[in-house]
Parts: C-alpha cells; structure tokens; sequence
C-alpha cells in the first residue's frame, strides 16, 4: 500500500477546455473521472503509470472510470483508450448514463456524434459498463462514491450538459462535490430536492466555472476549496480583447466564490496540474 490518497486535477493538453481527475486512494486504487479530449489521452496514461509505478506495478490499470456526461472534451479521451490504445491498459469497471440517441438528436443534434461514438464502441467494454442511478454508491477501495444526481431528460434546455451526473466522492474524510457541466436547470432540481445533501469540502465548478449552477447552488455546497478546469481565457473571460471582455460568465461567478468566503481555489490555467492529498481538511 502506497499510504497516500490524491486527488489529481490534470492540466489540458490543447488550448480547450476539458475536465479530468485521477483519484489515487492510499490501497492502490485509481478511479478516473472523465478524461478530457483525445490529445489529453497520453497525459492521462502517462500520470496513471508513475502512480502505479511509484506503488510497485507495472502496468496502467484503472480500477472505476467514472464519465460524467456526453459532451468530447469529457469522454474523448476515453474513446481514444479504447479506439487506439487496446492492449496498453486495464479497466475494472465503467460508470455511466448517456441519453438514448433520439433523444440527443431532438434536443442537441450536435452531440449526436458522441453517443453514437459510444455505442459503437460499448461491445468493447460491455462486460465492464454499469448505467448508475441516484443513489446508487460506488464503493472502491477506501474511496466512496454517491450518485446524488442522474439526468432528468425532461430538462431538454441545455440538454446534454444538464444530463450530467453528480456525483459526491468521499476519500479518508474528505467530500469532493463533481458537477460535471450540470446546468441551472438541472442544478436548481438537485437543489430543490437534495439541497441538504451538497456540503462538500472540495466542488468541482459546473461547465469550467460558467454558464452551470447558480450562486445559491454553491451555497449549499458551502465549499472550502473550489476546483477550476478552466484555462487562462476562461478564467479571465478574455478571448483577446483583454481582461473580462468577452460573454463568458467566470470572473462573475469567481465573485460568488469570493461573497461566500472561499479562499482556495485549484485552477488548471497556464499548465498547472494539481495534486491535493487527502485529507486536506479533516
């Protein structure tokens, strides 16, 4: 046994934005929370190898990977595993809940590509894919894992975005809060419903930090820590014209972060990939 559990908020690849962590628990275990686009494959690969190495073993295996909606610059890493990299790596179990195709091609016919991508991929993995529900908990390792939210496809505003899981991760005392790019839609039902549920340690910000859940959704979350897959442009809302300059919502909702007392904030811009053990606040 390593002894450490971290949370690895991996850094793009590309100028895009995407979302990807590695969760590595102090008995050997890694779960992958998306992945990000196909270029962030490598990278990803790469840091699940000297994990694994630096706990005896040579091989990249991954114990749950865990997609949180159907959009590319959060499965399209996966994809690119099973498409291009069969025989390189190991899984043990697939976490999912993706809209049936006619359902996506009515409400945002754009992403009709990327189911139709899973499906075509899905006998490749069959034997290893679990559709979760709320409520269903993921137990691996030392780490646990709830469903607070799967998608209500009635929301058909945003409609792929809002089909995102919620998932409350809880590693040695730690809650780390994953959103996924759940919508104001999706996020306002959740907190209508389960609103007591949300307290989390660490929140990952819905849709990069704009454009998601609102600001009395993160009250509820009440959070310590905020965790940013969001580049520089996002971040400063500047797609060259400068600082907070342009339609992007995050310098707004940073202001939220700031109003309800936050003061740490793990952000992926200019290639910073961050590493937080766990316990950080227990």
């Amino acid at each position: 046994m390593n002894g450490k559990n971290v949370l690895h908020q991996l850094t793009s690849q590309s100028h895009s934005q995407m979302m990807s962590y590695i969760i590595e628990t102090a008995d050997n275990k890694i779960i992958v929370i998306d992945g990000g686009n196909a270029c962030d494959c490598d990278y990803l690969f790469s840091n699940i190898q000297n994990i694994r190495k630096s706990a005896g073993f040579d091989d990249i295996h991954i114990d749950s990977w865990i997609l949180t909606h159907a959009h590319d610059d959060h499965v399209d890493a996966f994809y690119h595993a099973f498409e291009h990299r069969l025989g390189e790596f190991s899984v043990g179990n697939i976490y999912y809940k993706f809209p049936l195709r006619e359902l996506v091609e009515k409400h945002e016919p754009s992403a009709t590509h990327t189911v139709d991508r899973f499906n075509a991929l899905l006998p490749r993995f069959a034997d290893k894919a679990h559709i979760i529900n709320k409520g269903d908990v993921i137990k691996v390792g030392e780490a646990t894992f709830t469903v607070l939210y799967s998608p209500d496809f009635s929301i058909t505003h945003n409609f792929i975005n809002n089909t995102s899981l919620v998932i409350m991760a809880e590693i040695a005392s730690d809650k780390i809060l994953f959103l996924g790019d759940l919508g104001v839609e999706a996020g306002n039902k959740l907190l209508e419903t389960d609103g007591n549920s949300l307290r989390a340690d660490f929140v990952q910000m819905a849709h990069h930090g704009q454009n998601g859940v609102t600001r009395e959704f993160y009250e509820a979350v009440s959070p310590k820590a905020c965790l940013w897959d969001t580049p520089l442009w996002l971040w400063n809302n500047d797609a060259g014209k400068g600082y907070d300059t342009h339609i992007w919502q995050t310098v707004i909702v940073r202001g939220w972060m700031d109003e309800l007392g936050v003061k740490t904030h793990y952000v992926t811009k200019e290639n910073t990939t961050n590493r937080i053990m766990l316990p950080a606040y227990h």
